[in-house]
């Protein structure tokens, strides 16, 4: 079963009615064109000087989901969600400037001048960052484009569960990641036969401050 089901909800709607499911229709199936939607629409999320440093390997294949399987856990969303999309960081992200700044020239958004200047200076610094910033600052980014892609799925009908619980290393192993990428969660993305179950919150007075910490 294949479909293309569009369903454009309020925002407000989306972001109550989101929840994390871990059951899914495992006849259905998104297209890969949508899928490619999806991340598009993702990807419009914010980013350090929208340097977009997050790549992403989409398992839709019923064998290598099966292979995913015990990396993560064995949790049978990986197998019954139409896909699973892992979301990495590029510790390297920080080359695409050029491309990146060299479109918004085109664009018309900044003229040549300022590109080369942006470029240079965001080179000079990045590439001289040490490793633990370089990599705080990468998985910021990438769990922005993290939540939208999960809100973008439920803006298209579509349900998600993020999920850390599974090897790094060995996600890496098994599909030749290089160590340019860290792996940064797993997303899975599908029907729900069986919906998230609700969740609490804690109180805004509990967890916000005003003006520093009391």
């Amino acid at each position: 079963m294949e479909t293309n089901i569009k369903e454009v909800q309020d925002f407000y709607g989306v972001i109550k009615e989101r929840r994390s499911v871990r059951h899914y229709d495992p006849t259905f199936k998104i297209s890969e064109q949508e899928l490619k939607d999806i991340l598009t629409e993702a990807t419009l999320a914010p980013s350090g000087a929208n340097l977009q440093p997050w790549k992403f390997i989409v398992f839709n294949d019923e064998a290598v989901k099966e292979k995913l399987l015990p990396i993560a856990n064995n949790q049978k969303q990986v197998v019954e969600a139409s896909a699973v999309i892992a979301v990495l960081g590029d510790l390297e992200g920080y080359m695409q400037a050029e491309k990146i700044y060299a479109s918004a020239v085109e664009a018309g958004n900044m003229t040549e001048e300022i590109k080369k200047n942006l470029v240079a200076n965001i080179m000079g610094v990045l590439s001289k960052m040490d490793s633990d910033s370089l990599r705080n600052g990468v998985l910021i980014d990438c769990g922005l484009v993290s939540m939208q892609l999960m809100l973008v799925a439920k803006a298209r009908g579509y349900d998600t569960v993020p999920m850390a619980g599974f090897h790094a290393g060995k996600l890496k192993e098994a599909f030749s990641i290089s160590d340019r990428y860290v792996p940064v969660m797993l997303i899975a993305i599908g029907k729900a036969v069986q919906a998230g179950h609700p969740t609490g919150r804690l109180p805004i007075e509990d967890i916000t401050f005003w003006n520093g910490i009391a």
